[in-house]
């Protein structure tokens, strides 16, 4: 027994030994590597920095089979590398390390994250000591703060509004960074009670919007409207941010905040134009605006001023007519004032005042553009410390020039000319569409041909024969157009089709230019107001006043 307790004091002692020699092998050997990464304290977002990796071996062995592992931090954009962590291997290493020996490394690359998010740059190094199969590592790591983010993003909305009253809030946006931000998103949060109406770009859900790509010094507007139902007094807050989409995950860069209170209403306002509150505007169009407003607060108001702004290209702002306000053009603004409107100078509870005014819209007016389509018209009322903008759709407009022809160059025709009672003559006929300021759908055009003409079948060109249909019962051509893009015939070329006619001309027709084809007619259906559009273009006869080959006299029927 007691040479077994011997044996085991001493094979402890043993033991102890080998552990103490393993142990302090091990304190040598981190105390030999030194392992240390230098870079700014502080940066703004997506500028370059430089991280330094310094190694050094302060012992008398040789570290063999080196690894150096560099691992940048989270959502770096690196510059000299694809990958967030950079393995440099043996090989690149020099194959050791040998006593003595430093060695340096640069790691660049640009810092994505919010402003004062604290980023963390890891370096690691991997060896055997020579001799030894034991792999030891040493560690270290740098932070670095996101100090500044040169992107500007912030509400511009009314400090107060009424509860259920429609309102308009725009967020925008800036980047000043010299780096190019891609795949940015912007998301807003609405506080409850908010009712989302519409958006300008168009959202995705109500609540995203794709920005794509921001180069320094560019910026934008996303401009929403909506209602907010809520207490007298109560106070909501509207939330942004906006940020970019790395590797699934959605790095915010920037988000704001803005507050809005609910107040009581004290006046109310309505437009209606031609008498309809709810107008969609054809160009062209005569327009009677009607501005009425009325007092719905406890007090009685005096000295009013009601100042409207108008927007739209549409508009014809040289034809503007009102009775008792100011025209500005340099803005576009007409204002009434309490010396001239009495419902202004003093207005009691309850009672009700209107101003009015006439403007033109003009039948045409020019799109450089995809991004002038969908027109509205939208005037903006001032009244007291009360703001009210209201806006109206307006209708594409769409053309058909109807043309005749003896002498062209598509089908060849034939025949006396002038022509003659019992002899056919064959004349072209021509069909040229435009479209305007919206996208149009279903579009057709129809006309009637009279009793002694006839189609021939010649059409031009050869893909739109299947789109032309003639009824012999109703005398009744039509051409199936189809769908029309915005500025088609104005922006791109014009859809169009010609076809070739047969006129036999009888006794009665003696002496005249009769008619070889009727008024012809599109129609379609506007995509962005529903309505359908519609447009004529006069009947063609003998006299063919596009061919400027037949004179007066080749018109008349002998």
């Amino acid at each position: 027994m007691r040479k077994l307790t011997i044996f085991i004091i001493i094979l402890a002692v043993v033991i102890g030994i080998i552990g103490f020699y393993y142990y302090q092998r091990n304190i040598y050997s981190k105390e030999v590597m030194k392992l240390e990464i230098l870079g700014p304290e502080e940066t703004e977002l997506l500028k370059e920095i430089e991280y330094v990796v310094k190694f050094k071996n302060n012992g008398n062995v040789s570290l063999e089979e080196p690894e150096l592992i560099f691992d940048y931090p989270e959502y770096t954009v690196p510059t000299d590398y694809v990958s967030l962590r950079v393995v440099k291997k043996s090989e690149e290493l020099g194959g050791a390390i040998y006593p003595g020996q430093e060695k340096t490394f640069i790691f660049k690359g640009r810092l994505m994250g919010k402003e004062g998010e604290v980023k963390e740059a890891k370096v690691s190094l991997n060896y055997s000591p020579k001799n030894l199969r034991a792999r030891y590592t040493s560690k270290t790591s740098f932070t670095t703060i996101i100090k500044k983010i040169p992107l500007n993003l912030e509400f511009d909305l009314p400090a107060k509004v009424e509860s259920g009253k429609t309102f308009s809030l725009n967020l925008n946006y800036f980047s000043n960074t010299d780096y190019p931000l891609s795949d940015l998103r912007i998301f807003v949060e609405y506080p409850s009670g908010f009712e989302f109406i519409d958006s300008n770009p168009k959202s995705l859900e109500k609540t995203e919007w794709e920005i794509g790509l921001l180069n320094q010094t560019q910026g934008g507007r996303i401009q929403i409207s909506g209602r907010l139902s809520a207490a007298i007094g109560e106070e909501k807050i509207f939330r942004a941010k906006i940020g970019s989409w790395k590797d699934g995950n959605f790095i915010v860069l920037k988000d704001v905040s803005k507050g809005i209170s609910i107040i009581k209403p004290t006046l109310y306002i309505t437009q209606e134009i031609n008498g309809n509150p709810k107008l969609v505007a054809n160009p062209g169009d005569l327009l009677h605006y009607e501005i009425s407003f009325k007092n719905i607060g406890e007090q009685a108001l005096n000295d009013l001023f009601l100042l409207v702004t108008l927007n739209g290209s549409a508009f014809d702002f040289s034809t503007t007519k009102t009775l008792d306000g100011d025209f500005t053009s340099g803005d576009n603004t007409i204002i009434w004032d309490w010396r001239r409107v009495s419902k202004l100078q003093f207005l009691h509870p309850q009672e009700e005042g209107k101003v009015e005014f006439w403007i033109k819209l003009k039948d045409n007016w020019e799109i450089k553009s995809l991004a002038e389509a969908n027109p509205q018209i939208s005037s903006t009322v001032f009244l007291s410390q009360v703001k009210e903008t209201f806006a109206n759709k307006v209708n594409s407009k769409l053309v058909i020039l109807q043309k005749g022809y003896f002498n062209d160059e598509v089908f060849g025709n034939s025949g006396p000319l002038p022509p003659n009672v019992g002899q056919p003559t064959t004349y072209t006929i021509s069909w040229q569409v435009k479209n305007y300021y919206n996208d149009t759908k279903d579009a057709k055009v129809k006309a009637v041909l009279p009793n002694n003409v006839s189609l021939t079948g010649k059409i031009f060109p050869d893909e739109q024969k299947d789109n032309l249909t003639f009824d012999s019962q109703s005398r009744e051509i039509v051409w199936n157009i189809g769908d029309l893009s915005v500025g088609q015939g104005i922006l791109s070329p014009s859809p169009s089709i010609s076809f070739q006619i047969s006129f036999w001309p009888d006794s009665s027709q003696i002496g005249q230019a009769p008619a070889l084809i009727n008024e012809a007619r599109i129609s379609g259906q506007d995509q962005f107001t529903g309505e359908t559009l519609q447009a004529t273009s006069p009947s063609v006869n003998t006299a063919l006043p596009d061919d400027t080959t037949v004179t007066y006299e080749k018109s008349i029927v002998r």
